[in-house]
């Protein structure tokens, strides 16, 4: 078997940094604060290159001029092989997305078809088996991992991929490898990387595997889907150890695209039929596709539609729908408001109630982007502080989309689940918490908060609702009842999405009633 249901199980982060992501777009806790191993008995470090990526920051790749011609990325090399290595430096040495910088190198270099297909699966695939991948250079080199240099590693990497998971012949890998040395300008490594390789292609997946995987449990489970340890462990104490393997392996599958019918404008019938996609299961306003790049779509460009998980379009629904005591006087809040994904679908909903909203952002710049996604909404865009954002109470109703892991978000950015750091959970959950009071104060007697967060960690998730119970003088109502009719949420009131149970990412949403003063 291949490894590509394999993994390390140390979280060894191929970027250099334990950055702490988060949902919608992963800008970091500060966002929405209103806001191999080596041998083995080695602790793991992080790999952090001398120098910058090929001369080319993240996000920078410039467009060839009309009628020009493109530089190569790498001379020498084909360009399917060549874009992987320049996406791969990008997150390595700038924490760079993949899924931001590969589709537009792509066009850039007009890589399309097979070779378009053959990157993406290199690029995507590589970032996904860090850990494992890491773990067999580390098993075959001569030196120690961490003494090996950065853009070394990302060849050794991209070249171990194909030798354990791709249809590449083993000559055809290692010379790859060789040529992508010899083309970074490192001639003086080739026989160091030639050795590497060569060991590497000496065993079978099956090999790999039986020797360094953990022996059994938790550990073993993890290796075998490309996760560290603690990822694995947070999702069993939700799930228990019977549905473990599913869940993480829905993590290494590419999901479809969704798209959000903006009601009022179209509804998700038409959007079905003018991109050829499926309606999705739950969510009135979702449409599933298969594959396909969203910004060619003619709907979208016409901003009738947008690109939207279908567990973000139940919850923003939710707000709208969550019964208040009382009469709703249409005053409505987006507490961590960017990018301005659910802040748009809410702001549809309100301009058809005849109601507003308003939608607090910490961050200037995607305080921006929220002004762009609810252009020609009822929505008034503030930038503050969600924790003291000075706004006058008396809210009917307020959604808390609270920075988190992002640890329910892992399908869509291969490379976050080694960049996550377990030690970051706590200071999230001080800071949602946080976030959640503020909600509470801003929100008038029988009005309702929808607390939410893009992970199942029961920390970030049931912990951080269930303080709110003891401490805020709140009621839980049933969340159940506001999933569109989706099961298999959970025990508790509240609902917990999942990719391997529902198709979604790993959302979860808790409803809460301010008691009457």
């Amino acid at each position: 078997m291949s490894l590509e249901k394999s993994g390390g199980f140390r979280a060894r982060s191929g970027s250099g940094r334990n950055s702490s992501r988060t949902t919608d777009g992963g800008a970091g806790a500060q966002r929405r604060s209103g806001g191999g191993a080596g041998k083995r008995g080695r602790t793991q470090s992080s790999h952090r290159p001398k120098g910058d990526v090929a001369g080319t920051r993240a996000g920078s790749t410039k467009k060839a001029a009309p009628g020009g011609s493109v530089r190569p990325l790498t001379p020498g090399i084909d360009a399917p092989r060549a874009a992987a290595l320049h996406v791969l430096r990008a997150v390595r040495a700038d924490d760079a997305y993949a899924n931001l910088i590969l589709p537009g190198l792509l066009r850039t270099h007009g890589i399309t078809d097979r070779d378009a297909a053959f990157a993406t699966e290199l690029t995507y695939g590589t970032l996904r088996q860090l850990g494992v991948l890491d773990e067999v250079i580390d098993a075959a080199s001569s030196r120690p991992l961490e003494t090996i240099d950065g853009e070394l590693l990302d060849v050794l990497r991209l070249s171990a991929y194909q030798l354990l998971n791709m249809r590449v012949g083993a000559h055809a890998a290692v010379d790859t490898g060789v040529r992508l040395t010899e083309g970074i300008g490192q001639e003086r490594a080739k026989g160091f990387v030639n050795a590497v390789l060569r060991t590497i292609s000496r065993k079978t997946p099956d090999e790999w595997m039986d020797e360094l995987a953990p022996a059994g449990g938790v550990a073993a489970t993890a290796f075998a889907n490309a996760h560290p340890v603690w990822i694995a462990e947070s999702f069993a104490r939700v799930l228990g150890d019977a549905e473990l393997d599913e869940a993480l392996a829905a993590d290494s599958e590419r999901p479809k695209v969704h798209l959000a019918a903006r009601p009022g404008e179209i509804t998700a019938e038409e959007l079905a039929l003018a991109t050829g996609g499926e309606p999705g299961p739950y969510s009135p306003y979702a449409v599933h596709l298969d594959s396909g790049d969203p910004g060619d779509l003619e709907p979208l460009r016409e901003r009738l539609a947008t690109v939207q998980d279908e567990g973000s379009q139940i919850i923003a629904r939710a707000v709208v729908e969550a019964p208040v005591e009382g009469t709703d006087r249409g005053r409505w809040l987006d507490l961590c408001a960017g990018p301005g994904g659910k802040a748009a679908l809410i702001g549809a909903l309100a301009r058809i109630d005849g109601t507003r909203l308003d939608a607090v952002e910490v961050s200037e710049h995607r305080a921006k982007l929220v002004r762009t996604a609810t252009s020609g909404l009822p929505v008034n865009v503030v930038t503050a502080d969600g924790r003291d954002p000075g706004l006058e109470p008396g809210y009917d109703r307020v959604l808390v989309d609270a920075p988190c892991s992002g640890l329910g978000a892992l399908r869509r950015r291969p490379e976050a689940r080694w960049r996550k750091s377990e030690a970051d959970i706590a200071e999230l959950a001080e800071l949602q918490f946080e976030l959640l009071t503020s909600a509470v104060s801003l929100v008038r007697p029988g009005g309702v908060v929808v607390y939410s967060t893009c992970s199942p960690d029961l920390r970030e998730t049931r912990g951080v609702v269930d303080r709110a119970l003891a401490e805020l003088g709140v009621t839980e109502l049933d969340a159940t009842g506001l999933a569109c009719g989706m099961s298999d949420t959970g025990e508790h009131a509240s609902v917990q999405m999942w990719p391997h149970r529902h198709g979604t990412d790993a959302m979860f949403f808790s409803v809460l009633r301010v008691g009457r003063a």
